[in-house]
C-alpha cells in the first residue's frame, strides 16, 4: 500500500451497518480503528437501529456530518433485515449526501475468519444454506463460485486442503457438519455470522478502490427470491422423505 493510501486510510470516516441475520450491528471505521455496537436481543433491528448508531457515533466523537461513507451488508441474509439495513443507510446518505459500499454478507463472513480459503454457510431457513467460496485476494475475499441458496445435500464442497467452513449453518444442519468429518486439512467455525465490523473494513477497502455507489443504485443481495415455501412444495418434500 502507498504512503497515498495510508493517509487516506487516516482520513476516513465511515459508518458501518449489519442487519442480515438476527444479531444486528453496526460500526464506526476510523483510521483503521472500529468501533462496534451491537443490536439488543429480542427486538427488532428496524427499533434499534437509529438508536444505537447515534449512541455509537456519540462515543467516537463523530457526528453525522462528518462521515466520508456508509456502508451496509447488503446479504444474503433474512429478506426483512437485508430491508431495514439498506434503508436506513439509504436515508442517512441521501440526507448528507454521502456514497454507499455494499458489502455482501458471506464475504464478511470469510474475512472474519482471517483465513485464506474459506467457504461461508450461513443458514437460509426453509431447509436451504446461503453458501459461497472465498480466496483472500489482494487483502480482500474473492468469489470462486456463484453465491446460492441451496439444500446442505447439494453444496459442491472446494477441493483441496486448508480451507475453513464458517457459519451459523453448520449448527442448524448436523448433516451439512457431518460432511466435513475426516476431510483433511478442513476446519469448522459454526459461530461466525456477518457483523457491521467486518462491513466496515471491507467498506473502508472498497472505498479506496472507488467503488461507492450512489444511494438511489443501492440495492440488497437476496440471492433467493422465495420469501416462503408453498403448500404444495412442503407436502411433495414430505412425500419425498
Amino acid at each position: 500500500m502507498s504512503a497515498g493510501s495510508r493517509v487516506k486510510i487516516r482520513a476516513m470516516r465511515i459508518l458501518a451497518l449489519e442487519t442480515s441475520t438476527e444479531s444486528g450491528s453496526c460500526a464506526f471505521w476510523q483510521e483503521g480503528g472500529v468501533l462496534v455496537a451491537d443490536c439488543p436481543p429480542g427486538r427488532s433491528h428496524s427499533e434499534t437501529l437509529i438508536p444505537l448508531v447515534q449512541q455509537l457515533l456519540a462515543e467516537a466523537g463523530c457526528g453525522f456530518a462528518a462521515l466520508d461513507a456508509i456502508a451496509f451488508g447488503m446479504g444474503p441474509g433474512a429478506f426483512t433485515g437485508l430491508r431495514v439495513a439498506c434503508g436506513v443507510a439509504q436515508g442517512m446518505a441521501a440526507a448528507l449526501d454521502l456514497p454507499m459500499l455494499p458489502v455482501g454478507s458471506l464475504e464478511a463472513m470469510a474475512w472474519a475468519t482471517g483465513g485464506e480459503r474459506v467457504l461461508s454457510l450461513l443458514d437460509a431457513r426453509m431447509g436451504e444454506v446461503y453458501c459461497g467460496a472465498f480466496e483472500r485476494d489482494d487483502a480482500r475475499p474473492v468469489a470462486l463460485t456463484e453465491l446460492a441458496a441451496q439444500t446442505p445435500e447439494a453444496i459442491v464442497l472446494p477441493q483441496g486442503e486448508g480451507w475453513l467452513a464458517a457459519g451459523n449453518a453448520l449448527r442448524a444442519y448436523p448433516q451439512l457438519a457431518a460432511r466435513f468429518e475426516g476431510l483433511p486439512g478442513w476446519r469448522c467455525l459454526p459461530a461466525i455470522l456477518p457483523h457491521a465490523k467486518e462491513v466496515a473494513e471491507l467498506g473502508a477497502l472498497a472505498f479506496l478502490r472507488g467503488e461507492a455507489l450512489d444511494p438511489a443504485l443501492a440495492a440488497p443481495r437476496y440471492v433467493r427470491d422465495k420469501v416462503a415455501r408453498t403448500t404444495a412444495e412442503r407436502l411433495a418434500d414430505r412425500g419425498h422423505s
